[in-house]
């Protein structure tokens, strides 16, 4: 079998990291050459609580479609707008895959937008049944076994690559590598398309408008930010990820992450 090649453990995305971090195992693996141009990576969860402890995990999606296989709970996810919340207890093992974006077209065969704060079934979108799929991949030894039987269903199903993807990637990656980008307009000029078609493309193939992925990088950075204890104006920061003030900053980061930076940023450093 493939020895797993793995990243470093993420941090973005999770709410209060060094709280979670305590309470279970979380990888993230690259896929081998054949799936690489449809999978971003695969995620695993694991945990052992003792009798009697919970762990409520809040985490952030970004403009994503995963493939979980979670015990009676296996579905595809689209992309997610809010956040959501999993309750941790006694033993368990999550697998995940984490589609590159705009990837996942060529699996639905329609627009991904269709599929926005939905779940569907393997068996909807893959050959599988979806409950040997579910056991296959949890009934397995060890990390390695998990995602041999998640990359099997997926070789199993596999269109011929999309070369929008590729063109997606540097759209997005033009996103990250440019703090100043904070409106459309801005990004749409960057990577030489119309505002119109690139709202059309985003829809059809990520299944999220730009401007809520815009919205989401820099709410997500703010958080990276306050979680790893950055002493940063909270003023000078909403103005810097583009807000127009504090207020509308602080409120779109409560409705996300459920504490006003402020107290975020306190409770991360008392964790």
């Amino acid at each position: 079998m493939t020895t797993l090649q793995s990243v470093p453990r993420p941090t973005r995305g999770v709410v209060n990291p060094a709280a979670g971090e305590r309470m279970f195992r979380l990888e993230r693996y690259l896929p081998e050459a054949d799936l690489a141009p449809f999978v971003d990576f695969f995620w695993l969860v694991g945990w052992s609580l003792p009798d009697g402890v919970t762990h409520v995990q809040r985490t952030l999606p970004r403009h994503a479609i995963h493939m979980v296989f979670d015990a009676g709970r296996t579905a595809v996810f689209g992309v997610m707008t809010g956040s959501f919340e999993y309750t941790l207890r006694g033993s368990g093992r999550v697998l995940g895959v984490s589609f590159r974006p705009g990837a996942f077209r060529s699996f639905l065969r329609q627009p991904v937008q269709a599929i926005t704060d939905r779940k569907l079934p393997l068996s909807a979108v893959f050959a599988c049944d979806d409950a040997a799929a579910e056991r296959s991949v949890l009934d397995a030894a060890d990390d390695a076994g998990m995602v041999a039987a998640a990359s099997a269903l997926l070789r199993a199903s596999l269109p011929a690559p999309d070369p929008l993807v590729e063109r997606i990637a540097g759209m997005l990656a033009a996103l990250e590598d440019n703090a100043g980008i904070t409106q459309v307009q801005q990004l749409a000029d960057h990577v030489g398309i119309s505002v119109r078609k690139l709202q059309m493309l985003f829809k059809d193939y990520i299944g999220a408008s730009p401007k809520w992925i815009i919205r989401r990088k820099r709410l997500l950075d703010a958080a990276d930010l306050l979680a790893k204890g950055s002493d940063i104006d909270l003023a000078a920061l909403a103005q810097q990820l583009g807000y127009y003030d504090q207020s509308h900053f602080t409120t779109d980061f409560e409705k996300l992450v459920g504490k006003p930076p402020a107290d975020y940023r306190r409770s991360c450093k008392e964790s």
